[in-house]
């Protein structure tokens, strides 16, 4: 070396080293914040559409406890609206149909009907007047057949 020479003074460039994985740039930070906030927002509406939709679920299993249990007593019939009125309350919450009862809640099961409202009607009626009449000739299997076709036509 010369102390002369000030270029020999002088020493390579060397390049800064490169970022490494950790930490990430700000922009992934906000990527990973906006995809936990939709995953959130996906489980939050797939739990309340859920629980929403729970009481379809009890519906159907107490019909079939009602299917297994087929009389043709008052009781039987009186727990089958029962049944019907509670599945109505949650499809239909601004109608009351808690309150309703002999020809208007005849026409509230055939107006929320799907399908086959004028061929329902005789059963209807039947199912209706069985729940308090003790002499009854109404027939359990076409009470339950209406009433599962009534809790499946309802869109709520």
């Amino acid at each position: 070396m010369n102390p002369q020479d000030p270029l020999s003074q002088l020493k390579d460039i060397h390049l800064p080293a490169t970022g490494g994985f950790w930490p990430p740039a700000p922009g992934w930070w906000l990527l990973a914040l906006v995809l936990i906030g939709l995953i959130v927002l996906a489980a939050l509406f797939w739990v309340r559409r859920r629980q929403r939709r729970r009481w379809r679920l009890v519906a159907r299993q107490e019909l079939i406890r009602l299917e297994h249990d087929a009389q043709a007593t008052s009781a039987w019939f009186n727990h089958l609206n029962t049944l019907l009125k509670q599945c109505a309350r949650q499809c239909h919450p601004n109608s009351q149909p808690d309150s309703l009862s002999g020809q208007a809640w005849i026409d509230f099961l055939l107006s929320t009907a799907p399908e086959d409202r004028i061929a329902s009607r005789p059963v209807v009626e039947a199912m209706v007047e069985a729940s308090w009449n003790p002499h009854t000739e109404a027939d359990p299997g076409h009470a339950l057949a209406f009433a599962k076709r009534w809790l499946e036509g309802q869109k709520c």
